[in-house]
């Protein structure tokens, strides 16, 4: 079993070299064809290292930093092939490819970048941490209560833009000795202002329901993945009624570490296929675009697990319901929204008509929902968040300047610009 084990692993190890290679040799090509990117052009960049798997990140950025770029040119740092050759094939601001420190230097050297946002915790964030006179901000993919939003690694960042008091809150409640009046700012949810999307069906009489699902996780604490243990319950027993439309958006890594969820979520897609056959009319979706938004807007009711998307939907503020984890040694944060939030347990996917209907019929449970939305996002008014987000580079834009202006007054000079380069494996 070992020698048919290495063998598998050394086939992936292979088929993945060959696959960026190829991404390599593609994004290159593709930028040589472009006119290159103008130098002491872009003063805000946002720093991507990870690849196509991982965009979801990305993508839902790509709108806000559409109009921040009207009035501070931006530019996205991609390290990896994979990931580059997304961003260059969608509507993201424009990409520097820069696998190398090497290539990362020579690019940085050639523009005026005074704000770096980071949208995750990729280990390969700290690779850029090395050049100073510059301030790092964690912008990070979401709103939510998972144990990653509470992480010492705030406290590599200069500043973190955080949705609203919720965020600071539970930074207070986590870390030590770190100032959140201070090193946190206040957006809301930017996003939300532009959820969009041309809808893949006719709205009708059917109750939509949008099951938003993500993946299995990697270590029991993260176990918030409800494909096989609410998934298929609660999907069937939607799709047999008649008057539901189901959306299913499941999490892009769904069954990359759990080899029965990713079995669990084929047959949801067979089913979704099977009652689609049986009633054209109905409409049932399987979601997997880049796009997010009209989803999260147009469905009467919304199934998510611990994650972003929790708060993704909360900031529309329509009625969801939360799978309770079949695991019991997941992290909940019982101090949040999910101390009080509408529960999915497992034995209630079963039943899963009634819990719909329920949660569309209790006005109390929709004034609470109100009271969350407000804690977590803040004035949640189209446009206002935007603002706010526009406001908080304006912000550091200036205290560049002030940290700008002192330095040339005290005869500070440029940054050193040593030889000194991390270890970093190429793409290619």
């Amino acid at each position: 079993m070992s020698v048919v084990s290495d063998a598998k692993k050394a086939y992936s190890l292979l088929r993945k070299a060959l696959n960026s290679r190829r991404a390599v040799q593609s994004v290159r090509r593709t930028i040589a064809e472009q006119p290159p990117l103008p130098e002491r052009h872009f003063q805000v960049a946002v720093y991507f290292a990870d690849g196509a798997v991982n965009m979801y990140q990305m993508r839902q950025w790509y709108r806000p930093l559409a109009g921040l770029a009207e009035r501070w040119p931006v530019v996205v740092l991609s390290r990896t092939a994979t990931g580059a050759e997304k961003l260059i094939a969608e509507d993201a601001p424009p990409v520097a490819f820069v696998p190398t420190v090497r290539d990362l230097e020579r690019f940085i050297a050639k523009q005026d970048i005074r704000v770096v946002l980071y949208v995750n915790q990729n280990t390969r964030n700290f690779q850029m941490f090395r050049y100073g006179r510059r301030w790092h901000v964690f912008i990070n993919h979401g709103e939510s209560d998972k144990m990653y939003m509470t992480t010492n690694q705030y406290k590599a960042y200069d500043y973190a833009l955080v949705a609203g008091q919720a965020a600071r809150d539970r930074l207070s409640r986590t870390l030590w000795d770190f100032d959140v009046d201070r090193r946190t700012i206040e957006i809301g949810r930017p996003q939300a202002d532009h959820y969009s999307g041309t809808l893949p069906y006719t709205p009708d009489e059917r109750t939509v329901v949008l099951y938003a699902p993500t993946w299995e996780g990697d270590r029991p604490s993260a176990h918030y993945g409800s494909i096989a243990s609410h998934g298929e319950t609660l999907v069937k027993g939607l799709l047999a009624t008649g008057r539901h439309r189901v959306i299913y958006r499941p999490h892009p890594r769904s069954g990359v570490v759990n080899a029965e969820y990713g079995a669990a979520h084929r047959r949801i897609l067979a089913a979704i296929a099977e009652a689609n056959g049986a009633d054209p009319a109905a409409n049932h979706s399987y979601d997997d675009g880049p796009e997010l938004g009209w989803q999260l807007a147009a469905a009467d009711v919304a199934i998510v697990d611990i994650s972003a998307m929790v708060y993704d939907r909360l900031a529309a503020g329509k009625p969801l319901l939360i799978t309770r984890p079949a695991d019991e040694r997941a992290s909940i944060d019982t101090k949040g929204y999910l101390s009080d939030c509408e529960w999915l347990t497992v034995e209630g996917a079963a039943d899963i008509v009634a819990e719909v209907e329920r949660v569309r019929a209790d006005d109390d449970a929709i004034k609470k929902l109100r009271m969350w939305v407000q804690h977590y996002f803040g004035d949640t008014t189209e446009g206002v968040a935007t603002a706010k987000f526009h406001d908080a580079i304006e912000q550091l834009m200036q205290k560049w300047d002030e940290w700008h202006a002192a330095e040339i007054g005290t005869g500070g000079s440029d940054e050193d610009d040593d030889d000194e380069e991390a270890k970093d494996e190429e793409d290619d």
